[in-house]
């Protein structure tokens, strides 16, 4: 909640007239506490979860022959009820783990210092803020997913997310409910480093989902604006690691490429791909697939 009663309070405050975001800001947090604030998370959570999957079913289901191109691993189909299962089973953890944890880890935050106060932060800070929060969570969630590989960790926990070896989009967050509590860590480890605005903080959140959602679909396209990013593992990067398995040891990273390419540990996906390749210069028949054999429906 705001100190101030008015915008001209606010402006007194900090010395300047407030923007237009600023004012909005004001509008609209003046009278809500910063725990209600906070749990916004929750609603975004959950429409991030229900309506950007909604685009892979969309063309899953309704374009399927345009895009086959795209499609990562074609010989595997969903059809609606899969998709609908698999957000049964997301509705389910995220009622019974994810909100009631936003609704307990308010003091977390206030510990750490994200501020809801004015005045907001420039784009340029809420940029590099959120560059270094990708850093570091991708960083952290490298070494617990290649500890999760480990006979105990991946036959424990770490097998239900794998369960899709084919992954779709609503099963981003399809896991293990230790799974999905640890890997809470590395999401918060950016924002308690280095503190920011609680805009900041929600844009961290939703993005760091919007993503796993992207590279848990599929579909690997080739005009997506990640295609610019820097070291950006992607769909065709992570579905190598899902269509391995249990047995990879390949393909850690959860965003970027680097820290495999470091630690040597995409060595199997650089070989199929230079594989892949080879066949292609030879034959174009099977248009890239991992899989081999008759086409796959799932019900």
């Amino acid at each position: 909640m705001l100190p101030y009663a008015t915008v001209n309070e606010a402006e007194t405050a900090i010395g300047r007239s407030l923007t237009a975001a600023e004012t909005l800001w004001f509008n609209y947090t003046a009278n809500i506490s910063d725990y209600i604030l906070y749990c916004h998370n929750i609603l975004f959570l959950f429409l991030i979860f229900t309506i950007v999957p909604l685009f892979y079913v969309f063309i899953e289901l309704i374009l399927r022959d345009y895009v086959a191109a795209y499609k990562i691993q074609p010989k595997v189909k969903f059809s609606l009820y899969h998709h609908f299962k698999c957000y049964s089973r997301v509705m389910r953890m995220f009622i019974l783990v994810v909100g009631p944890l936003q609704l307990v880890s308010y003091p977390s935050i206030q510990m750490i210092g994200v501020r809801t106060s004015l005045p907001l932060p420039s784009l340029m800070e809420i940029i590099s803020q959120l560059i270094v929060y990708f850093l570091i969570e991708d960083y952290t969630n490298y070494w617990i997913h290649r500890l999760f590989h480990s006979k105990w960790g991946y036959e424990k926990i770490h097998k239900v997310h794998h369960e899709y070896t084919a992954p779709i989009g609503f099963a981003a967050p399809y896991a293990h409910w230790i799974e999905v509590l640890i890997l809470g860590i590395p999401s918060f480890l950016g924002p308690a480093i280095v503190p920011g605005h609680m805009i900041t903080f929600w844009l961290w959140i939703a993005l760091r989902q919007i993503e796993a959602i992207e590279t848990h679909s599929g579909y690997d396209f080739p005009w997506t604006l990640t295609k610019y990013i820097p070291f950006y593992g992607g769909a065709d990067y992570h579905d190598y690691h899902h269509y391995v398995g249990g047995q990879s040891q390949s393909n850690f990273a959860s965003v970027f490429t680097y820290c495999d390419y470091i630690y040597g540990t995409d060595k199997g996906y650089r070989y199929q791909k230079r594989l892949l390749q080879q066949l292609r210069d030879g034959s174009r028949g099977d248009g890239g697939s991992y899989a081999a054999g008759p086409d796959i429906k799932l019900e």
